[in-house]
């Protein structure tokens, strides 16, 4: 009885096994591998038609119309390749069902959280990763939320074991969420009463003067070169006055961008904007300040009222013509991050280019995240990130990744969308 018991938990077990993902990290790349008869699109606005990109450990050794090829050839007749998508700012790998709190690592406890490192949370093994690599996103900006400095983000790359094996640009900015300066009226409280009014204005402005005192504190903190106490949040933010950070400053409105400029002035800060639904308003100052600009969300409703209802669509294409840089993004949190290139797509047919559009998720991102050298467009000597599709990517039709290599690495596009796909094809016959 005990034989056949184990037997049936171990049959159990195999059938449970076989009904999971077994979607796992890739191997480093050993053969050369070519990639012919492609348009190409260089992500710098450059396009070349049937031409070739070779791959030889993990770096691009040779993009163009040479018609040698070397080791493994892939043809790609009548497909498109572009640099992989990157997601500027997301909080993958740290909130896995939003509705499920045990699922959640996004956010710490306090206002001030300079020393939080969202690198050392992220989950590889995050069932979202696995739907947007078959959308062309191989990196990701993965970001802490709460409070007012939430602290750290850092570049991973997605197809990894463990954050170790994943990180592409460890704590690489850091983050403040600038408090509204939005006038709200308030309504009535629980069994109601009247709540206290409480001008939310005012108290804006004291946290915002609360944040300066701190990096004017850590600024003095820093140029001591001993100390008889560690503080770990102003040796957090060291990297912001030698520029080895950046400082991405969450608001929407003028004049809390504003207010990120004096940032600027002030401690001299790589300033970038996040959200900056209004920042074509004041696109000359942002270009004057040098201050570079991260669109959360195209498929939205204005911030203000009195904007034009397409106003979130034209705005790339204001941002291009002032020369500000900027990329876009996708925070929606039902589709989870996957609509990046239709974002784009959106941004193309409202006055973008193509490959200015392309460049908002592929180079223009990777210069805002620091990593520029290594990624964001197909150019010899970067990282082989690259995917290859049926047709144009920012066009939800004929988007069909059918190769992604991340480092030379050919990942795997299976993801559960995918295996219930296969598997109600076998239940119908259809091949």
């Amino acid at each position: 009885m005990k034989k056949i018991f184990i037997y049936t938990l171990c049959i159990c077990g195999f059938l449970n096994a076989k009904a999971q993902e077994t979607v796992y990290p890739a191997p480093p790349q050993k053969e050369t591998i070519t990639l012919t008869n492609a348009t190409i699109h260089v992500g710098n606005g450059q396009v070349i038609t049937g031409g070739n990109v070779v791959i030889t450990n993990g770096k691009i050794t040779e993009v163009g119309t040479s018609t040698s090829t070397t080791g493994k050839v892939i043809d790609c007749k009548g497909k498109h390749i572009y640099p992989g998508l990157i997601l500027t700012s997301c909080e993958l790998g740290l909130m896995e069902v939003p509705a499920v709190r045990s699922t959640i690592d996004a956010e710490e406890i306090g206002e001030m959280n300079p020393s939080i490192r969202s690198i050392v949370a992220y989950n590889t093994d995050s069932k979202v990763t696995n739907t947007l690599r078959p959308n062309g996103i191989l990196l990701a900006n993965v970001v802490p939320g709460g409070g007012i400095i939430s602290g750290s983000s850092s570049v991973v790359q997605l197809d990894a074991w463990n954050w170790e094996d994943a990180v592409y640009k460890m704590d690489g900015a850091i983050h403040f969420r600038m408090p509204s300066l939005l006038a709200r009226t308030r309504g009535r409280g629980f069994g109601g009463g009247q709540q206290p009014q409480v001008d939310p204005v005012k108290r804006g402005l004291e946290q915002i003067e609360n944040v300066k005192v701190f990096f004017r504190e850590a600024k003095a903190y820093n140029a001591e070169p001993n100390h008889e106490n560690t503080n770990l949040k102003y040796e957090a933010v060291k990297g912001l006055f030698s520029k080895k950070q950046k400082l991405f400053i969450h608001c929407n409105i003028v004049k809390e961008m504003l207010l990120a400029v004096d940032f600027v002035k002030e401690f001299g800060f790589d300033v970038v904007l996040v959200g900056a639904a209004d920042s074509w308003q004041i696109a000359d100052i942002l270009k004057q300040n040098n201050i570079a600009v991260v669109l959360e969300q195209l498929h939205s409703l204005p911030v203000m009222v009195d904007d034009d209802v397409d106003q979130p669509f034209k705005t790339p294409a204001m941002l291009q013509k002032a020369g500000v840089l900027f990329a876009l993004n996708d925070d929606d949190e039902n589709t989870r991050s996957r609509n990046l290139a239709f974002n784009a797509g959106t941004a193309a047919a409202n006055g973008l280019s193509k490959e200015e559009a392309l460049s908002a998720i592929t180079l223009n991102a990777a210069k805002i995240l620091g990593i520029a050298d290594k990624t964001g467009s197909i150019e010899t000597g970067k990282d082989a990130n690259i995917v290859i599709s049926d047709g144009d990517i920012l066009d939800m039709k004929s988007n069909l990744i059918t190769y992604a290599f991340i480092q030379g690495r050919q990942v795997d596009l299976t993801n559960k969308q995918t295996q219930l796909f296969d598997k109600y094809k076998y239940k119908y016959g259809i091949k």
